[in-house]
């Protein structure tokens, strides 16, 4: 039977409407079509199965090593550590950073570290920087931005700073992660892991001192709690927990000075902890210098008072690594005195 070619032609219309009205409400929407600069809004939906992990789980499997028994390197920075001194750069946090870049097979190791923020503005500063980000948790978590500015040593503002600091790593340790705390004013010269024990299958913490006593095994040194590896098990858990606890009766002090009190007690035997103490040869500070730079791996900026001084003088190692790099004179070298330290203390 024949059709009038008008009929013909409005019948393709509505077949081509009605095919259309199917492909939008089977299609996904527009809006998740792939964008390369999505809105916020976008950006920060996630999948519910996601959401199962919290923001620390999913940070730590980030930096996690793989094959390494969940071992991660951990950093925790506040604005006064991210922002110019008066204008001046560069900050404690570039330094930092800066060791990675200069030291000796230490670039990888930027993969493997979690800068833990205590404010926002520190956070952000992270963020741009394209680093494993976390951003530690405000109101009654201890977060927020009371810990944004610079903190006097030994001020009230600062031993509650250092507190929160290890409530945070006991979380860590629970999650079942290993890891190797380090302050931002320690500059990496060479991979830290070289130095650690090959015995940290058996080792729960090696520990970095402020004047390394010549034993390792010996309790009379006094540790330092800038620079750590602590592996996840028990024992640790529990000194932490022990640690923490004591807080209440240590009105005064300061972390550290609270963990060579329990040191002092016996702490290490009673939890059945295999501890050891690391020698400044590798793991140095301004406290005492390493005697030799072609074996050190960090240079800390401990016995100093202030940030504006630590990152004079961290500035100086970083100027005599290169230059030891550079003329490879292991013999002669000398490092920089440590002035803009040693002054801060009568300022």
């Amino acid at each position: 039977m024949d059709y009038p070619k008008n009929s013909i032609k409005n019948l393709a219309i509505v077949s081509l409407f009605i095919a259309t009205l199917v492909l939008l409400c089977s299609s996904k929407p527009f809006s998740n079509y792939y964008n390369p600069f999505p809105s916020s809004s976008s950006h920060n939906h996630s999948n519910s199965a996601y959401e199962e992990k919290d923001e620390l789980e999913k940070a730590l499997e980030r930096a996690s090593m793989a094959g390494a028994n969940k071992t991660v390197i951990i950093a925790i920075i506040n604005k006064a550590y991210v922002e110019p001194h008066e204008d001046e750069y560069p900050t404690m946090f570039d330094l930092f950073l800066e060791g990675f870049w200069a030291g000796e097979e230490t670039r990888p190791l930027v993969d493997r570290l979690l800068v833990v923020s205590m404010d926002e503005t520190a956070h952000e500063r992270c963020l741009f920087r394209r680093l494993n980000c976390y951003r530690l948790a405000g109101g009654g978590d201890g977060g927020g931005d009371r810990f944004a500015g610079e903190k006097v040593y030994m001020s009230d503002e600062f031993i509650e700073m250092m507190w929160r600091r290890t409530f945070f790593l006991l979380d860590v340790l629970k999650r079942g992660y290993s890891f190797i705390f380090t302050d931002t004013d320690i500059i990496w010269l060479r991979n830290p892991f070289a130095t650690l024990s090959n015995d940290n299958q058996t080792l729960d913490l090696q520990i970095s001192t402020d004047d390394f006593n010549g034993d390792p095994h010996s309790e009379n040194n006094l540790v330092n709690t800038g620079f750590y590896f602590i592996k996840s098990n028990q024992r640790t858990i529990s000194l932490f927990e022990t640690w923490y606890d004591r807080r209440k009766n240590s009105t005064g002090l300061k972390e550290q000075d609270v963990l060579l009190n329990l040191v002092r007690e016996g702490i290490f035997g009673k939890l059945g902890i295999s501890v050891r103490f690391l020698d400044t040869l590798y793991i140095s500070g301004f406290c005492r210098d390493s005697r030799d730079v072609g074996v050190v791996a960090t240079v800390h900026a401990n016995c100093c008072k202030s940030i504006r001084a630590k990152v004079a003088d961290l500035k100086n190692v970083l100027r005599d690594w290169k230059r030891f790099k550079n003329f490879n004179d292991r013999e002669n070298f000398k490092w920089s005195e440590h002035t803009a330290c040693i002054n801060s203390w009568t300022t």
